[in-house]
Parts: structure tokens; C-alpha cells; sequence
């Protein structure tokens, strides 16, 4: 087969294009790839899409005051280069990466599993904050039947634990 593009080499590279809910697909040579791969980097930063993610424009000045005390890294640099610096600047940054974590993830809170390293008394924790979360809402929309089951989970989960702390 040979290439959509140049129609002189032959196809190795299969390429799929989603525009407008059409998809289109490719078969094009190594050197059309190449210079395809060229055109989508143009077209696609991950850096403008994390700056276009900011809600803040005008915070620039003043973040360019602020630095990671660990890296030196500044919110300007991330905005730049799309990565931090280390593990500190979450926390130095948190205020700005919150909204930019909830676009993106539509939540700031983990919901996902948890390896194997992690404590057992911390998914306990996590899963207490759930329960309780639930409790509230369904107290909130008064099913009180549901509310005595979660409450009794809760029970439950707290009484496990505080048998394996003994």
C-alpha cells in the first residue's frame, strides 16, 4: 500500500483523525509521519493547554514572585515547561494548581484504588470520610433507613479498627 500523502513510498505508519466526529484514517509512509508528528507538535503543547487551564491570567505578576523554597521552581516555570520541580511544589503551588487539578481530573479528592504500600489505617480513614459523606446526605434527603445502614457501617469500621490497634 502506498502512502495517502506522498504516494511514492510505502505505507508503514496507520493513522486515525477525529475531526468533527468524522474519523479518518491514514496510511502513510515513515517520513509523512514524521513530518506529521512535526504539524500535531506545533498545534499541541501540553504547556498552552495547562496555561490555558488557569483561571487567573493576572495572577502572573505576583507568581513570579514566588518560588518552591526546595527547587526554585516559579509558577511561571511550570506554566512554561508543563512540569514541577519536585514533590514541594504542590504545596507552594496549591492554590494555583487546585482549579488546573479539578478541570482536568473533575475532582481534587483520590477516588481511585490504593496500592499495596499504602497503610491500612489510612483507606480505613478514607473510607470513614465516605461513609460519613453519605450519612450526611442521606440525613440531607431524610432516608433514614439508608442513614441507619451507612451509620451502622460506620460502627462497624471503627470497631475493626480500634480491634486491630489493640
Amino acid at each position: 500500500m502506498l502512502c495517502d500523502i506522498c504516494h511514492k513510498n510505502i505505507a508503514t505508519v496507520h493513522l486515525t483523525e477525529i475531526m468533527d466526529d468524522k474519523i479518518m484514517e491514514f496510511h502513510i509512509c515513515q517520513e509523512c509521519a514524521r513530518l506529521k508528528a512535526e504539524e500535531l507538535k506545533q498545534h499541541l503543547s501540553i504547556s498552552e493547554f495547562l496555561s490555558n487551564l488557569t483561571i487567573q491570567e493576572d495572577l502572573d505578576k505576583k507568581l513570579k514572585d514566588i518560588r518552591c523554597s526546595f527547587c526554585g521552581i516559579t509558577f511561571y516555570d511550570f506554566k512554561k515547561k508543563g512540569r514541577l520541580g519536585c514533590a514541594n511544589c504542590y504545596f507552594t503551588f496549591k492554590d494555583q494548581l487546585f482549579p488546573i487539578i479539578k478541570k482536568v481530573h473533575s475532582t481534587t479528592q483520590h477516588k481511585g484504588k490504593f496500592p499495596p504500600t499504602v497503610k491500612e489505617e489510612i483507606i480505613v480513614d478514607k473510607k470513614l470520610a465516605i461513609l460519613r459523606e453519605r450519612l450526611k446526605k442521606a440525613i440531607q434527603i431524610e432516608a433514614y433507613e439508608e442513614a441507619a445502614m451507612i451509620r451502622d457501617q460506620i460502627k462497624e469500621l471503627k470497631k475493626k479498627e480500634k480491634s486491630e490497634n489493640v
